[in-house]
């Protein structure tokens, strides 16, 4: 069998990189993830929404990396643009696959994805909710006003997630503070070198 595709694939794969989600044109903010770094947060996501709930982590990480991949294709859209845009994404997924050979399973993967009917979709759809909102805490930690006021809107969405997980992280990103991760983890401040120690008397 040859690679041929596989290798252009890959090479479409690689290109996500260079994607803006189309969201940055409403927020005026140049500095937001890319399609490819948005899809590597919802992986991680999703992976954690479903170990509390109890599906199939393996499955869940291969959705979430498929779940955006037809706007390589299509382009993104965001909740104006969408009013006046048809994308073909089923196409679009065809067509990125063809002749692939994980296409078949990736496939399935994004058509069950769509109909948000199982436990692993549904956990996919509730990580890639949630990235906004990880996003826009980030960029309002940055002192940009545009996160405040984007924010309102963001508690009509806790009704919509599906899962008591997604819920339950929608409610500890509102609480958390974006800089924790480091001021938290082992770091020169507390355990190292710029330690401060009481002076001696």
């Amino acid at each position: 069998m040859s690679m041929k595709r596989d290798v252009e694939f890959l090479y479409e794969i690689g290109t996500l990189r260079f994607l803006q989600r189309t969201w940055t044109q409403l927020l005026r903010e140049r500095d937001m993830a890319n399609l490819a770094e948005h899809s590597f947060r919802v992986a991680w996501t999703a992976m954690t929404i479903a170990k509390y709930e109890g599906a199939d982590i393996g499955k869940v990480a291969k959705m979430a990396l498929v779940h955006d991949i037809s706007e390589g294709r299509t382009g993104d859209a965001h909740y104006v643009s969408r009013f006046y845009v048809e994308r073909h994404e089923e196409k679009a997924i065809e067509d990125i696959f063809h002749d692939t050979l994980l296409g078949e399973e990736m496939k399935s993967l994004w058509l069950e994805y769509e109909a948000r009917e199982t436990l692993e979709a549904k956990c996919v759809k509730d990580a890639d909710w949630l990235d906004v909102d990880f996003e826009l805490k980030e960029v309002y930690a940055k002192g940009d006003r545009i996160g405040e006021e984007d924010l309102w809107h963001r508690d009509q969405l806790r009704d919509k997630l599906y899962t008591p997980t997604g819920k339950r992280l929608w409610d500890a990103i509102y609480q958390s503070d974006p800089h924790a991760w480091h001021r938290n983890a082992t770091n020169r401040y507390n355990s190292g070198d710029w330690q401060r120690h009481e002076q001696t008397k």
